[in-house]
């Protein structure tokens, strides 16, 4: 920092969440490595906004969530950062009812739907430890890629905190109601193998080869069909919260969206002419 409190180029947003988009690939990079990659208030909403900024649009069709570094992904908040207060009537408590309420709408709560909303699928890239909320957001992503060194943490219980980041909405989804409970009352470590097995995660490799597994799958995607893709994340994440006769109205309506797009009706024709489709994304 500055000391007129600017944020100067190293420890702006932009430097600290890094964005490129390659090969139709959009790469979203926490780099925070003055704290570990916890994720400050303003790096939060960076990538909220990166996200969503990626939904209706054309440059990419696939993303990539990752850090730097190969200790840690993310440890979650960055608690050091302070947040200013709403101004307040004589005799009002430093906290009223209501405030941290409103923080975590405003915060993690924001975050974490982005991931799950957005219209492309989304690939956690894992390069190290991923704790607290670090651990959700890689969570609520649609695909997760491990380095064989790391390994998540539902670390609240060691503080005495409450998980956030949607941690009690994701995590029995993934692991079932039993497993969910023992993760975040123990609250200890699930290396990269143990996560592969329970199912917190696709794939694990050397940490070497992390960047060049993330490639080859989100590159795989951004080749895909785009529509057809984002209608099938969409079923997928309402599966699980509505009943049967919705779900059915939910596919019926998929169904007749994607039978307009240009890709549905090339993957027909290619099929019909014993080729392989070309998929334009549309």
């Amino acid at each position: 920092m500055t000391t007129d409190g600017n944020l100067t180029g190293s420890d702006s947003p932009e430097e600290m969440v890094r964005f490129e988009i390659r090969n139709q690939v959009a790469w979203i990079t926490i780099h925070n490595p003055e704290k570990g990659n916890a994720i400050s208030p303003a790096m939060r909403d960076r990538m909220a906004s990166l996200l969503n900024g990626l939904n209706g649009r054309f440059e990419a069709r696939s993303v990539v969530i990752t850090a730097t570094g190969r200790k840690l992904f993310c440890p979650g908040a960055d608690i050091s950062v302070g947040r200013e207060a709403a101004p307040r009537p004589d005799g009002a408590p430093e906290s009223a009812v209501g405030e941290a309420r409103r923080m975590m709408l405003d915060g993690q709560l924001k975050l974490m739907p982005a991931i799950l909303d957005c219209e492309l699928p989304v690939i956690a890239a894992v390069n190290g430890t991923a704790a607290g909320v670090g651990a959700h957001l890689a969570l609520c992503c649609d695909l997760v890629v491990m380095a064989d060194h790391a390994k998540f943490i539902e670390v609240f219980a060691r503080r005495g905190l409450v998980p956030d980041g949607l941690g009690a909405w994701i995590l029995p989804r993934l692991v079932g109601l039993q497993k969910a409970r023992e993760l975040m009352f123990f609250a200890e470590d699930i290396p990269a193998a143990e996560a592969l097995r329970i199912g917190l995660c696709n794939k694990v490799v050397p940490g070497d080869d992390l960047e060049d597994a993330a490639t080859d799958w989100a590159e795989r995607l951004a080749a895909g069909p785009t529509r057809s893709l984002m209608l099938t994340k969409w079923l997928v994440n309402r599966s699980l919260d509505v009943d049967r006769r919705t779900l059915e109205d939910n596919e019926a309506w998929a169904v007749e969206l994607n039978s307009r797009t240009l890709d549905s009706q090339e993957g027909i024709a290619s099929f019909r002419e014993r080729r392989d489709p070309v998929w334009r994304g549309f």
